[in-house]
């Protein structure tokens, strides 16, 4: 077997043809300013894991790239999920996909962000296994 290269997720990037208005709206969403901003893009670390998300300017995007909700979903965890797809979706956000139940624990829902990126929200069983057991082993250490 090879050992195995792709480990972890680095930084998620959203476009937004208004970006100060995006940085804004995230910076409300997220409870935070951006740590890291430069004209036509701002980084915020999020979460338990500190994951990058980055908001760029659309004139940056790549060729090809669609102005409409399209690509992966990538969700991030949420204790509540109802309540931050109501948050979401009172600051602005429409809903793209509804709460779906996915068994054994797993609930999904996404929004389109006023920018039209696809913010994926999940309540994770294995994510809260996996940070419990992570901070188990950082405290036995």
């Amino acid at each position: 077997m090879n050992k195995q290269t792709i480990r972890g997720v680095a930084t998620i990037s959203f476009y937004a043809a208004d970006h100060d208005a995006a940085k804004q709206w995230y910076t409300e969403v997220l409870g935070m300013a951006p740590y890291f901003d430069v004209p036509g893009y701002a980084e915020f670390r999020i979460g338990d894991y500190q994951h990058e998300l980055g908001i760029i300017d659309s004139r940056y995007a790549p060729p090809g790239a669609t102005n409409g909700p399209a690509g992966a979903v990538l969700y991030w965890h949420t204790d509540d999920l109802k309540g931050t797809l109501d948050r979401l979706i009172a600051l602005g956000a429409t809903e793209y996909q509804p709460i779906t139940d996915r068994g054994h624990g797993f609930v999904t829902a996404s929004v389109t962000d006023p920018f039209g990126n696809i913010l994926g929200i999940m309540y994770n069983p294995h994510y809260l296994n996996i940070l419990e057991s992570r901070t188990a082993a950082n405290a036995s250490a």
